[in-house]
This record gives C-alpha cells, sequence and structure tokens, in this order.
C-alpha cells in the first residue's frame, strides 16, 4: 500500500524554483519520505542533465500567467436539530419551507396552517398581510423575507415549494434558497422549519434534513480564489426544527456536511483553468487525498514511462502533442478492518484541457473556452475518494482510476489516420483527434478490469450528442447490466441527480468498423453517444458489471459560467448501497 512514482520528479512536488540547492532537495525528500502511506522512488539525475531542463519547463509551463488560486477556506457551518416551538427560537432569520398548500387562508385571509397561524399571530397579522401584498403563494422560486418585530428572530422568510415537496432535490433547493436569503441579510444564524412536517416518517425527515444542510452548504459556496476581491459568507449556524433530534440525525447532519465538501472540492477541480490544473496538479490534488485520509486510502501514481511499460497506447497516443506530460492516477479505498465483500472502481475522464488537436475546435458552438470542464469526470471521481475517506464505509474496495493528460497541438502528436494500440491489444484508427476521451478511458477500463473488481462506473463529459439528447442538467446513462442501473437510479434517488438510461444499440457499431485496425475512434454525428459508448464496451471484461455515464450537460452550470460537482453525491451514495 504505497505510492510509487518513479523517474522524473512531478512537478507537483517540486518546491518553486527548479534551481533548488542539494539541500534544499534532501529537506523536500525528507519531508515526502516521513508521509506514513507515501513512499517515493526518485531517479535523481544532475541538474544540468536534460531532465531538469524538462522539469523546469514543466514548472514554467504549470506557472502560465503566473496565476495561483488564492487559499479561501470553505466556510464552516454548525448544524444542529432541535425541536422547539418557532415563536421561541432566537437568531438572525427563520426560514419557513411552505409549499402553495400551507399557504391557504380562510375566509378572514388568516392561514390555516398551523405554524403560518402561530407565526402570523405573534407578528400581528403582519405575515398574512404582506404575503398577500406580495402576491407570495408557494410557488417554487418564490422567496420573500421580512424584518418585522415581535420575535426572537430578526427577519421571517417564506420561501416556496411548489404544489408539494417530497424528493430530496426539492429540499436540497430549500437549503439553496435559505443560503442566498441568508447572504442577502448576512445573516450569522439561521433557522429552518417546514410548514407542514406532520405524517413524515423518520427515513423521510432524516433525508429531508440531510438535503437542507447539503442546499444550504452548496448554496453558501462560491469560488472566489481566482478573484482579487471576494466577500466571505457570514453564516455560522444552522438550526433545523421540527425534524426530530437525536445521534442518528446527527450523523447524517454530519454526512451531509461530508459529502456536499466533497461536492465544493469538486467544483473547484473544473472551475480551476488549465494553466493551473494541469495533469501534474490534479495528480498533486489525488495524493493529498490519499495523504489525508492515509488510513483508508492509498495512491499509485504512474508516470508515461511507466504507462508505456504498462503498453497504453491509446491513451499516450492522446498525451503525446503536450508539455504538461500525463499522470495516470489510481487511488485506492480499503477499510482498516473487517472482510470485503464488494469491489468496485470509478473511472473518470481526466483531460485538463482539450483543443481538440488536429481536428481542432473552431466554429460557434465549439466551447474551446470551457474545456477546462474535460476532466469533469475526475473531478466526481476525486471528490467521491475525498467523501469516503471521511466516511469510511465497511465491507467495500473502491478503486479511482484517472488516465490525466491534455490533448494539444503539436509535431509530437497524434495525426487523424493513426493507428493507435490499447493496452488490451485492440487497434483503433483515429479518424478524429477531438475524440480523444474515449481513448483515454479505453486504457483506464483495461487498468480497472485488472485491479479484479466486479464493478466499475466510468464518468466523462464525452459527447456534444449526449447534450442534444438530453439537454444541460441530465446525464446519460449506457449500460447491459440492469441490475447495476438499478443501483445507480437508487443512489441518484437520494443524491437528487436526475440521469437517463439510454439503449446500447448493437447495431450502430457497424459505423465503428475501420479497414485497417479493429476500429475508428468515431462513427458520425447519428447516435454520437451510443457509438461513443459502445466503443468503450470493447474495453471492459465481459464478466465485469460496466456502466458509462456521459455527463456532459449537468457538469457545467452555463448561465453562472461555474462547475456543478454533478455525480459526487451519486457515486457515494451508489458505494455505500455495496458496502456491508
Amino acid at each position: 500500500m504505497v505510492a510509487t512514482i518513479v523517474a522524473s520528479l512531478p512537478s507537483f512536488l517540486l518546491a518553486s524554483s527548479v534551481a533548488h540547492s542539494s539541500s534544499t532537495s534532501s529537506l523536500i525528500f525528507n519531508k515526502l519520505r516521513s508521509s506514513p502511506r507515501l513512499r517515493f522512488s526518485f531517479a535523481v539525475a544532475p541538474l544540468c542533465s536534460r531532465r531538469a531542463k524538462f522539469m523546469a519547463h514543466t514548472l514554467a509551463s504549470a506557472n502560465l500567467g503566473l496565476t495561483q488560486p488564492a487559499n479561501i477556506e470553505s466556510p464552516k457551518i454548525a448544524f444542529a436539530a432541535k425541536e422547539i416551538d418557532v415563536g421561541e427560537w432566537k437568531g438572525d432569520m427563520l426560514a419557513v419551507g411552505v409549499t402553495e398548500k400551507d399557504m391557504t387562508k380562510d375566509e378572514n385571509s388568516k392561514f390555516q396552517n398551523s405554524i403560518l397561524k402561530n407565526l402570523d399571530r405573534l407578528l400581528g397579522g403582519l405575515l398574512a398581510e404582506v404575503s398577500s401584498e406580495e402576491d407570495f403563494t408557494g410557488k417554487s422560486g418564490q422567496s420573500t423575507v421580512l424584518r418585522l418585530p415581535g420575535l426572537g428572530s430578526k427577519r421571517v422568510g417564506l420561501i416556496g415549494l411548489g404544489q408539494s415537496a417530497s424528493s430530496p432535490s426539492a429540499f436540497r433547493g430549500l437549503g439553496e434558497a435559505v443560503a442566498a436569503a441568508a447572504k442577502t441579510a448576512q445573516a450569522n444564524s439561521v433557522a429552518v422549519v417546514l410548514a407542514s412536517s406532520e405524517g413524515l416518517s423518520n427515513e423521510s425527515k432524516l433525508g429531508f434534513a440531510s438535503a437542507i444542510a447539503s442546499g444550504t452548504v452548496l448554496g453558501l459556496h462560491e469560488d472566489n480564489r481566482y478573484k482579487s476581491e471576494s466577500k466571505k459568507p457570514q453564516l455560522k449556524s444552522l438550526d433545523i426544527l421540527g425534524l426530530g433530534t437525536g445521534p442518528e440525525l446527527e450523523k447524517k447532519l454530519k454526512y451531509a456536511e461530508d459529502v456536499s465538501s466533497a461536492i465544493v472540492f469538486g467544483r473547484e477541480l473544473v472551475n480551476s483553468p488549465a494553466n493551473v490544473l494541469t495533469p501534474a496538479a490534479l495528480a498533486e490534488e489525488a495524493s493529498k487525498i490519499a495523504s489525508s485520509y492515509s488510513d483508508v486510502i492509498y495512491a499509485n501514481i504512474l508516470t508515461a514511462e511507466q504507462c508505456k511499460e504498462l503498453k497504453m497506447g491509446s491513451y499516450l497516443g492522446v498525451a503525446a502533442a503536450s508539455d504538461n506530460p500525463p499522470y495516470f492516477i489510481h487511488l485506492c479505498y480499503k477499510p482498516s478492518s473487517g472482510p470485503i465483500k464488494a469491489k468496485l472502481a470509478l473511472v473518470g475522464k481526466g483531460l485538463t484541457f482539450d483543443s481538440g488537436g488536429y481536428n481542432i475546435k473552431t466554429g460557434p458552438g465549439c466551447s474551446i473556452d470551457v474545456m477546462k470542464i474535460d476532466m469533469g469526470g475526475s473531478a466526481a471521481v476525486l471528490g467521491a475518494a475525498k467523501a469516503l475517506g471521511q466516511i469510511k464505509p465497511p465491507g467495500v474496495e473502491v478503486h479511482f482510476i484517472v488516465a490525466s493528460c491534455e490533448n494539444m497541438i503539436s509535431g509530437t502528436g497524434m495525426r487523424p489516420g493513426d493507428i493507435l494500440t490499447a493496452s488490451n491489444g485492440k487497434t483503433i484508427e483515429v479518424n478524429n483527434t477531438d475524440a480523444e476521451g474515449r481513448l483515454t478511458l479505453a486504457d483506464a477500463l483495461v487498468y480497472a478490469c485488472n485491479q479484479g473488481v466486479e464493478k466499475i462506473v466510468d464518468l466523462a463529459t464525452l459527447t456534444g450528442a449526449c447534450i442534444v439528447a438530453l439537454g444541460p442538467s441530465i446525464a446519460g446513462i449506457f449500460t447491459p447490466s440492469d441490475e447495476l442501473a438499478k443501483e445507480v437510479f437508487e443512489a441518484s434517488e437520494i443524491s437528487g441527480e436526475k440521469f437517463w438510461r439510454m439503449p446500447l444499440e448493437e447495431s450502430y457499431w457497424e459505423s465503428m468498423k475501420s479497414g485497417v485496425a479493429d476500429m475508428v475512434n468515431t462513427g458520425g454525428r447519428p447516435g454520437g453517444a451510443i457509438t461513443a459508448a459502445l466503443f468503450l464496451k470493447q474495453f471492459v471484461d465481459e464478466k465485469v458489471q460496466w456502466m458509462h455515464i456521459d455527463l456532459a450537460g449537468p457538469v457545467w452550470n452555463e448561465k453562472k459560467r461555474v462547475a456543478t460537482g454533478f455525480g459526487v453525491s451519486t457515486l457515494v451514495e451508489w458505494v455505500l448501497k455495496n458496502s456491508s
């Protein structure tokens, strides 16, 4: 259980200047060797050698534009579950989640809902009056915040849940709306209560409380690391009223906090520009996860030379054009004790930038300006690794695999018409260099199968065709396994993320046949997401249950121009379902 990095020393382990003295080198080496779960093996060459020049170039390219993210700590919110009367709660803002039915009034314009009736009585009828004046009816997306005397809270907010609210996504939305209201009011302490919580099962209460907490964290998060000035959120505490108390609920709130933190981590990976998040930097982030949770996670980061020994010609063909070297990331989660009942792999596409290669992305809609998001699959996988390192589920072994590189253009890069040989011996005629993600995933999937896993889920921003089919908020699922599809859909019902199962139409494979190799890497525009999935299927052992998730749409919020962290929550839930 060690991390071995052989050959040239990666830039993410170097000091800020490559021209360090021998004493500085010793200091770095000794510090690295002191890690309990990480052991590094370096082939050290003289600084005047070609290797030293290569490392200097790597550092320079990684710091293009002299941009470094600011070290901004994520806001910490203290969550608490309480059973007290809303009129007795004291703090900056009391937020009430209401459905359209809750806002029903009698012939005297008085609320019929007991919680709203009580609040309105304490406020002398002002709540009913203001809601009528502002035409607040409880529709989803509606909110109103009043600063009124008469209560322990300085403000009362009404937040609409629509006609009814019964899904995790609805209550995550409530949490996000609470966060937005808290930001506007600069509130330090907030309480949330549902106008109607009677009749809810204990399981529903736990799930809704968790979703509210998660939504609040995610709604509060703003990625300001690359802004010269940023405003820090004021919210410090969130009390959830009326949904129970006790250790079980506290555990659920802690779980929500862990997963939300991992989603934020995934968002920030995708948001980071390609001149900062190089393949080496992504490997460093993976190594940090292993160091932070060294009791259950270990890392194995492979260099290009090691990948060559493993015959990963498909992956290395994509990486060949870039001055930033590729790094193949493998993290493994193993519980510190107990038997292993399931072995899983999560494989994420890790293109830190995709120019398209010689089939360069050009013209309207090519989105080359946001191709930093082409590692969105790896962000979901590494985010899940971070969350599972905190949660520590028993009985399950999980491999997190990312073939990280850039797809660039140079005299050393792959050309249209080149034939690549993957690590399972299959040959691929490259008829489009902009269909590169599947080429990196091919070797990653072969590697995953070689770890002895029973189930694999891969995630990739793979095709624009999937966005055309499903729009910007739904990910496409491709799998020959009904059992695996059922497991992931059940996990998504808890996470609130949206998926749709797509067909694996085998007859479409005809368009992927080559006259000179085993296959081509693209089959044309019709059914593009399907043929991409069929391509990946060629690199999975038939004995392994496999699923491909195309998250090209939901990984990015085009309106806000930020990442969403999509996939992390569902992956964590799926692993927990496979845990004992």
